[in-house]
């Protein structure tokens, strides 16, 4: 293509400003509004719409004293130049937006996720803006060492292949009810109450280890007159915190998932001395090498939040 051939279509595309007028002068269908939106006069307006008739050999506008309606060619011009207008403004935001292509996968358990996790992750993203944080609530073994997710954590015992294991957070276990438990006509006052309200129990899962559970919490403390089988059962622990919540039992609960709860009294735990102590615990999965520095911020960020939660539980 001969470069006399370029600049003739080059000078097919009238001037950006006169686009731009019409654009908010057709959107608008009133000259003095458009004028008022691009910081100029109405006469500006009306003199770069005048610029761009001439480049169309056609009008744009139906002129009826102070108001205006678009012609056939300007309805047909106007969508045109909204939509293009709209993508340019989208680059804009684009070009300009913080850097956030730092993208990091986590995978850890539903329940985690929903009564640990979720609740914190904005401070995360507020001191690290840079990482776009991709989450999967999943109970399976994550992909860490083929590098389908960069951080995991998992229940268990630790003793993982493959990857880098911690030990993150304890999964001791509590009791905990609705405050309304502790009123009414059987109100929860000691371990051997447990016997006139219902337990929540865990189902176990093929994809984790066995928890703590209300058999092995009774028998702890010799209460073999409770029926340890009775009570509903889920299938996550943030649904048994909840059904508790609600007034519909006691449910074991690792206290990590339920301080928040307890704090502000949507539960309560009724027992000074309920903890159950397990060799489970919650660990953070990462490449045995390789590992990404989004990775190691979100690692020592969940590692900071353990730590001020169990400092802000010491000072209680």
């Amino acid at each position: 293509m001969s470069r006399k051939k370029d600049v003739a279509a080059e000078s097919r595309i009238p001037p950006l400003n006169a686009l731009k007028a019409f654009e908010a002068a057709a959107r608008r269908l009133n000259i003095t509004r458009a004028a008022e939106e691009l910081s100029v006069t109405p006469g500006a307006i009306s003199q770069q719409i005048r610029i761009l008739e001439e480049h169309a050999g056609a009008p744009l506008f139906h002129r009826e004293g102070r108001q205006i309606a678009l012609t056939d060619l300007g309805a047909e011009l106007y969508p045109l130049l909204h939509d293009g207008f709209d993508y340019l403004k989208r680059a804009g935001d684009l070009l300009y937006r913080p850097n956030r292509r730092h993208a990091l996968a986590i995978s850890v358990p539903p329940s985690f996720a929903a009564k640990w996790l979720a609740p914190r992750i904005a401070r995360f993203s507020a001191a690290h803006p840079e990482v776009e944080v991709w989450m999967s609530a999943d109970m399976r073994l994550a992909d860490v060492g083929g590098g389908r997710v960069d951080v995991a954590v998992r229940y268990g015992r630790g003793d993982y292949t493959g990857v880098r294991s911690e030990r993150l957070l304890t999964a001791d276990v509590t009791p905990v009810c609705s405050p309304a438990l502790l009123t009414g006509a059987h109100p929860m006052k000691r371990p051997a109450d447990l016997g006139r309200h219902a337990l929540i129990h865990l189902r176990p899962s093929d994809l984790e280890e066995p928890r703590p559970d209300w058999p092995t919490w009774l028998a702890a403390r010799k209460l073999d007159q409770i029926d340890a089988s009775a009570g509903p059962r889920f299938d996550q622990t943030a649904l048994a915190i909840e059904a508790a919540a609600h007034g519909q039992g006691v449910a074991l609960a690792p206290y990590a998932f339920v301080a928040d709860d307890l704090a502000s009294g949507r539960l309560v735990a009724p027992f000074a001395d309920g903890a159950l102590s397990t060799e489970m615990a919650y660990h953070v999965l990462t490449r045995r090498s390789g590992v990404s520095e989004p990775a190691r911020a979100f690692v020592r960020w969940m590692k900071s939040e353990i730590q001020a939660a169990e400092q802000g539980a010491d000072d209680l």
